[in-house]
């Protein structure tokens, strides 16, 4: 019947007006998902930069273990971080336009025509550039383009591989910041190895647990972006 409808009539605005919020909640629910991971990553790994700078304090002969630990961790912490800064503005992205949305609807129901908005669209072809949330934006703005809204997104498929890459020079000032923030000036201290001493079998034990657990870390970030 619906189908009918739409051949004789053109689409139902309030069908067309849900299938969009549809999409932006699931949208949203997928961002606020990927965030509390990100939270979770960021709890952690500030939590193991903890562990090698106490562990160097305790045992001198390790301190230049430590001190290769402490910067790996803390460039992770990097990149948490500038993903889940990308994430909220891309949430609260998702929010405006669905706003905008309702509101070219709500005006489209008193006016009985709409205007297309040059506001959204901008939304969402940055929106539909982010990996994450890829494959529902376009759903979106396909449904968008059915509804008047917006015009059809011809390069909305374009995404950059590096986007998440910055400059080397600045991703290390980050990581002295970060490493100042979580040990509170003993930074300097956990950076000055003392005379090299054979390594305890213990300690390699540890670095080998974190390693692996950093690449699990690294594998679930990654999986954010895919």
């Amino acid at each position: 019947m619906e189908t009918l409808k739409a051949v004789f009539f053109g689409p139902d605005p309030q069908a067309q007006m849900r299938k969009c919020n549809q999409l932006i909640r699931s949208n949203t629910r997928q961002l606020d998902r990927d965030i509390a991971q990100l939270k979770t990553l960021d709890t952690k790994t500030r939590q193991f930069i903890l562990n090698a700078s106490r562990r160097a304090e305790r045992n001198p002969s390790q301190a230049r273990q430590a001190t290769v630990e402490l910067k790996t961790f803390a460039r992770e912490l990097v990149r948490i971080r500038k993903q889940n800064a990308r994430l909220t503005t891309s949430r609260a992205q998702l929010q405006s336009v669905q706003m905008q949305v309702n509101e070219a609807f709500s005006v489209r129901k008193i006016q009985g025509s709409l205007k297309k908005s040059t506001g959204i669209m901008k939304d969402v072809n940055t929106l539909v550039k982010l990996p994450e949330l890829s494959g529902t934006m376009h759903q979106l703005s396909t449904e968008l383009v059915r509804a008047g809204i917006i015009e059809e997104m011809v390069d909305d498929a374009i995404t950059d591989p590096n986007m998440l890459e910055e400059e080397e020079e600045e991703a290390d000032a980050e990581v002295d910041k970060i490493l100042q923030e979580i040990l509170q000036g003993k930074l300097s201290q956990a950076q000055k190895p003392e005379k090299p001493l054979e390594e305890e079998p213990a300690a390699e034990e540890v670095f080998e647990d974190q390693e692996a657990t950093l690449e699990q870390m690294r594998g679930r970030l990654e999986a954010l972006k895919s």
